[in-house]
């Protein structure tokens, strides 16, 4: 990687995850400022990696070349207002938001300035470096697109997309994807526990074959996921009874209609920040 200084504003586990997994994959920890108002956030997070940390979001802004937008949504107004009053030239720097429902045009709203952007929605599985980002570039330069690509790389795969508005779409496909496995998890172990299964045992039957299921996907990348579920699914058997009965109770149509109602409560985020 380059030697650009990134400055993460907001050191919550996210920023915690990324951090790590830059360090990992080499990134000088010299180069890394992270900010937080919790000093026993920073304490962790210089203990853990030897990067920079401060509680001086200003001081960050001024030092490096990539800012992380790593704060809530509704705290992103102050946080740009603050930049915006401390008189730092961050007109040339590239900004990444990590924030839901704030568009390009709303961020550079709030920063006062045309500033190159690159808006990310990461899900939680980056923090075990399985995640995926979903990543949407506005006026960022060729060394900065591939700089941001390495970045989050570190704690998974990177997936562009052209429109903005793909962002909200990534957001049910990925970002929000993973509570729909654990409520399915969920289901599952439940009805091991009414089976008469103890909680732990329900527990790590349950996680043991999502995890399975979940790798004989990823070893078998050639193999659609519509035959790997044929593969072990022989008619007229136990499997084919319980698939046929999801889908007489309309699971597929539930979940493309779950996935419909977080975009648009993405898109309407968009419109209430």
């Amino acid at each position: 990687m380059s030697d650009k200084k990134i400055a993460f504003i907001g050191t919550g586990n996210m920023s915690y995850a990324i951090i790590g997994g830059m360090v990992k994959n080499g990134f000088a920890a010299k180069n890394i400022i992270a900010t937080n108002r919790n000093q026993e956030k920073l304490a962790k997070v210089a203990a853990d990696f030897g990067v920079q940390t401060t509680a001086d979001n200003n001081a960050a802004l001024r030092d490096a070349d990539v800012i992380v937008l790593s704060v809530k949504p509704q705290m992103m107004g102050d946080l740009c207002q603050s930049f915006q009053d401390s008189g730092v030239d961050f007109s040339d720097k590239l900004f990444i938001s990590v924030a839901a429902g704030l568009t390009v045009s709303r961020l550079r709203e709030m920063l006062g300035q045309d500033v190159k952007m690159v808006r990310c929605m990461p899900n939680t599985p980056s923090l075990l470096g399985r995640g995926v980002s979903g990543l949407y570039g506005a006026d960022e330069t060729a060394e900065e697109h591939e700089f941001v690509q390495q970045v989050f790389e570190c704690t998974g795969i990177v997936v562009w997309v052209e429109q903005e508005s793909q962002i909200n779409d990534i957001i049910a496909v990925t970002g929000s994807s993973p509570a729909y496995f654990f409520l399915f998890m969920e289901a599952i172990e439940e009805k091991a526990k009414a089976l008469g299964f103890s909680d732990e045992d329900a527990r790590r039957l349950v996680q043991q074959t999502a995890l399975g299921a979940a790798e004989m996907a990823l070893s078998q990348p050639d193999i659609s996921i519509s035959q790997l579920r044929a593969n072990v699914t022989s008619k007229g058997g136990t499997t084919h009874e319980a698939v046929e009965h999801l889908k007489s109770q309309g699971l597929v149509g539930t979940v493309a209609g779950a996935m419909d109602a977080c975009i648009a409560r993405a898109e309407a985020m968009e419109k209430e920040l």
